[in-house]
């Protein structure tokens, strides 16, 4: 079938070269592998949440909403029926986009980009960049020619055709097997590389071909540009995460489904041998994280909504070094469709709905202790064979948890050198002595995490 020739403004972006690009790897590279996922956040907003905050508490990313220019609406999920490859949508424009990675950047974080390139829009009308659009074409961009074949909605999961090649909620499915749509695509993310995005979540990556999605990839001015894919497990299914893991990181679901059922069903000490002793992926492969916007709502994982359930599970999966993680950090919602407080603009955290989890001082306090503690071993575990437990991070670090109803009162065994230690949730201190024992009083619901290189208060 002849191909068109693409338009300007897509070759210009297939064309653009990174200038000296950061090389980032399957699992966020150097100290610092922790993303605050500030969903629906807008450009300017996150910018300056990238220096008063992120930067500081050593997160090492911030990932954004998808910058594409969008159907409108004031749903969240608009930002997922792109209509365009311009950065016109709700978050902000290009210079907002630029500045806001050059401002995360000047604070350390790097800037990864929720990028959606399994479809386009489920309607017609105009975009919220102005551009003009039908379900399967989008002028200068796609046509007909460009989608694929079966027009109806996936409706069978054990069935791979039906899952990577029908409509996933009626979206256009766009062919990612054809030559031209991978140049598109490859276009606009090489776009986005120029304006110095770091890396990529691939949205709905479950709904293309691993193949395909390397074949993109290697079309990348920086092919070795971080990638964390959207790949949902489920049971039996055609599609498995592990065929995506030659790609980069794939998200384990199953860590989410399974954190919830053991901080509200089960017991803690169950999480002794946590991550591949479960089952899932290799720990270098995989994206983990507590919630993120999809399950927030569904009620698959722990949310908000969960209290000290949800603070606990986030301070765990902190602490314990399996995985890359996200922390979810959006917005109170009632109804699940609901778009971001004030078209996306934080004046502040924890005005409007917005809930900031990133910035909570049990939460934010714990990136720090996985930064210190990067590539110990889990040593000294203790559990009370119920909702309490500890361990040590080698002679960098020691966490305990207790999710029990009452308050507790030990002594725990650690590999820390003698000292004073700041323990970071109650930012009180605690003492380490000569034979590497602390003794702690844990009320209900709370945590203890010290570690070395922060001894004072």
């Amino acid at each position: 079938m002849a191909r068109r020739t693409l338009s300007a403004a897509v070759a210009l972006a297939a064309a653009a070269v990174v200038m000296n690009p950061t090389t980032v790897q399957a699992s966020p590279p150097g100290t610092k592998d922790v993303t605050a996922v500030l969903f629906e956040w807008n450009f300017a907003s996150v910018a300056r949440e990238c220096t008063t905050t992120l930067g500081p508490a050593g997160y090492g990313y911030v990932q954004v909403s998808p910058p594409a220019e969008h159907i409108q609406g004031a749903q969240w999920w608009t930002s997922y029926q792109p209509v365009s490859y311009k950065i016109a949508g709700r978050l902000g424009d290009r210079a907002a986009f630029q500045n806001m990675v050059n401002t995360c950047h000047a604070a350390g974080v790097k800037v990864v980009a929720d990028t959606v390139i399994n479809h386009m829009s489920a309607g017609s009308g105009t975009g919220t960049g102005g551009s003009s659009y039908t379900k399967y074409t989008y002028p200068g961009l796609y046509s007909s020619y460009d989608f694929d074949n079966c027009t109806s909605q996936i409706t069978n999961y054990q069935d791979r055709w039906n899952v990577q090649n029908c409509e996933l909620v009626g979206l256009a499915d766009l062919d990612t097997g054809e030559d031209y749509v991978r140049r598109a695509i490859a276009g606009y993310m090489n776009d986005l590389l120029s304006l110095g995005v770091d890396g990529f979540r691939i949205d709905a990556a479950k709904h293309m071909p691993a193949a395909d999605l390397a074949n993109i990839k290697s079309r990348l001015s920086n092919p070795s540009a971080y990638w964390k894919q959207e790949v949902i497990y489920g049971a039996g299914e055609a599609v498995q995460p592990t065929e995506y893991t030659g790609n980069g990181d794939v998200q384990e679901f199953r860590y989410a489904y399974d954190l919830k059922r053991v901080f509200t069903n089960e017991n803690l000490a169950y999480l002794k041998n946590y991550g591949e002793g479960w089952g899932y992926m290799s720990s270098g492969v995989s994206g983990v994280f507590v919630d993120n916007h999809d399950t927030e709502r569904n009620g698959s994982t722990l949310n908000y909504k969960d209290g000290a359930s949800y603070t606990l599970a986030n301070v765990f999966m902190l602490a314990w070094p399996y995985g890359a993680p996200d922390i979810n950090s959006g917005y109170e919602f009632t109804d699940h469709d609901a778009g971001p407080p004030n078209g996306g603009r934080v004046d502040a955290c924890w005005q409007s709905g917005w809930k900031c989890q990133h910035a909570w001082p049990e939460i934010k306090s714990m990136v720090a202790f996985r930064n210190a503690t990067r590539g110990q071993a889990v040593t000294d575990w203790w559990d009370n064979g119920g909702d309490a437990i500890a361990f040590g991070r080698g002679s960098k670090g020691f966490v305990a948890i207790n999710h029990e109803p009452g308050a507790l009162t030990r002594t725990y065994q650690t590999s820390l050198p003698a000292g004073t230690y700041c323990d970071v949730q109650s930012n009180r201190p605690v003492t380490v002595n000569s034979s590497g024992q602390l003794t702690a009083t844990l009320g209900s619901n709370t945590a203890l995490a010290v570690y070395a290189g922060k001894s004072s208060c």
